[in-house]
C-alpha cells in the first residue's frame, strides 16, 4: 500500500501507463488501474477526475511556469526570445519526468481520444502563453501566432528528444528555435506569393 498520497499518484500513474500500453487505454478500466497500483478505486479518483487526466497530470504546473517565465524575462526581448527563455526554464519539469514521457507519447498516439485530449491541452497551454506575451504588451494576434509558433516548436523538440535521447532537450529546443528562425528568413512575403 502507498503511505503517501504523492507515492499513490505516481503509482496510479505508472499502473495506468502499463495497462494502456499492454491492453489498450478503451480496453483499461479505472478499477483495473487501482487494482495494479494497489489500492482502491475511490483513491483513483481523489487523485485523477478521469482515466485519460492520468496522462496529462502536470498540465498545469507546466502552464503556471510557463507564463511564469513569460512574465518574468527582460522587457527588451522580442516574442519568440521571450518564448524560447520560458521554454529552457521548464525544461527540468520535462526531464525529471522523461521515463513517463515516451511512453505516454506512444499511447497518446495510438488512441484518438487521447490525441484529441492533447491537442485541447496544447491549445489550453497556448493561449495562456499569448495572454501572459499580451500582459506584456505584445498585441493580440502577435501574441497568438507567437504562442501558437512556439509551442509548435517546443513540441517538435519534445518529439526530437525522445528519438534521440543521446543529445538533451535543451539541444532540441535551440535547434528548432534556430529552424524556427530559418524559415521566417528564407523567403520574402513578395516571394511567397502565389502567381509571382
Amino acid at each position: 500500500m502507498p503511505r503517501s498520497g504523492a507515492e499513490a499518484r505516481r503509482r496510479l500513474q505508472q499502473a495506468a501507463l502499463e495497462l494502456y500500453r499492454e491492453r489498450g487505454f478503451d480496453q483499461t478500466t479505472t478499477a483495473e488501474i487501482a487494482a495494479r497500483a494497489g489500492v482502491n478505486e475511490r483513491t483513483f479518483f481523489r487523485h485523477f477526475p478521469d482515466k485519460r487526466e492520468v496522462l496529462f497530470d502536470g498540465e498545469s504546473d507546466l502552464r503556471a511556469a510557463l507564463t511564469r517565465a513569460v512574465a518574468e524575462a527582460p522587457h527588451d526581448l522580442q516574442p519568440l526570445d521571450i518564448l524560447l527563455r520560458a521554454f529552457r526554464k521548464v525544461e527540468p519539469i520535462l526531464e525529471g519526468n522523461r521515463p513517463f514521457a515516451e511512453p505516454r507519447l506512444e499511447v497518446i498516439a495510438a488512441t484518438p481520444a487521447l490525441r484529441e485530449r492533447d491537442l485541447a491541452k496544447a491549445a489550453s497551454i497556448s493561449e495562456a502563453v499569448a495572454e501572459a506575451l499580451r500582459q506584456r504588451g505584445v498585441t493580440g494576434r502577435l501574441a497568438t501566432l507567437a504562442a501558437q509558433t512556439g509551442w509548435a516548436a517546443f513540441h517538435q523538440a519534445i518529439h526530437d528528444w525522445i528519438e534521440d535521447p543521446s543529445q538533451s532537450l535543451d539541444v532540441h529546443v535551440l535547434r528548432a528555435f534556430d529552424d524556427l528562425r530559418a524559415l521566417s528568413v528564407t523567403a520574402s512575403p513578395a516571394q511567397a506569393r502565389p502567381g509571382d
